[in-house]
């Protein structure tokens, strides 16, 4: 343990936090994005019921594809060179998206039919409803999807280092120098530590979020 602090003192700590910053962003910016656009698919896939079997089979498949394979094919697509950190970032968002579709979808179709016909009732319209008791109402349930594919992107970001993406996942990489120059993982306990608070801050993050955007589960807890 002495030598994981002395490897946490004497790196160069403007490098960690250069690697914290990409990693941060990394793991933030496609969930945002990723949610944004499977908002819309998710609602498509709930209203056009017959569109949910093809959309949820497409967007399994997309998540199967191994993230290496997205890392070193995006940048022949988009024009970016390999080690642009844009392409994990657009390789994340599509796993997001593909994550997230079903679940929008479920969420939004698990609200009841008795509290759509009282929303009617009340003279909602299609817009209305949508946005201010499907929504509203499905948020635990898109919630937890989204903490799934947050942690997910998280340990994704990781892989990247094998392209050359500079981030920390490189941690991984000096630690493999070290046991190949016979000597200790320091550099590998500091970046599972790293990932794992950067996953647990994101987590929590959600939950907060979550939890302010239903206050009537706290009323009915109470």
């Amino acid at each position: 343990m002495g030598g994981f602090w002395h490897y946490l003192f004497n790196h160069p700590g403007e490098e960690v936090w250069s690697w914290t910053k990409t990693t941060l962003w990394l793991g933030a910016l496609p969930v945002v994005i990723g949610l944004l656009i499977a908002l819309p698919i998710g609602w498509l896939a709930h209203r056009y019921r017959w569109t949910y079997p093809p959309i949820v089979s497409v967007a399994g498949i997309i998540y199967t594809i191994p993230s290496l394979v997205l890392f070193l094919v995006l940048p022949g697509i988009l024009g970016t060179g390999i080690l642009d950190p844009v392409n994990v970032a657009v390789a994340l968002t599509i796993y997001t998206v593909a994550l997230l579709v079903r679940v929008v979808s479920d969420g939004l179709s698990a609200v009841s039919p008795e509290t759509m016909a009282a929303a009617t009732a009340m003279g909602f319209s299609g817009w209305q409803r949508l946005v201010k008791v499907q929504l509203p109402l499905a948020v635990p349930v898109i919630g937890a999807g989204l903490r799934v594919a947050a942690v997910s992107n998280v340990s994704l970001i990781s892989v990247a280092s094998v392209v050359g993406v500079t981030q920390l996942g490189q941690l991984f990489k000096d630690s493999l120098l070290q046991v190949t120059l016979a000597r200790q993982v320091d550099p590998a306990v500091l970046g599972i530590l790293l990932f794992f608070v950067i996953a647990f801050a994101f987590d929590l993050v959600i939950l907060l979020a979550i939890r302010l955007l239903t206050p009537w589960q706290r009323a009915v807890r109470s």
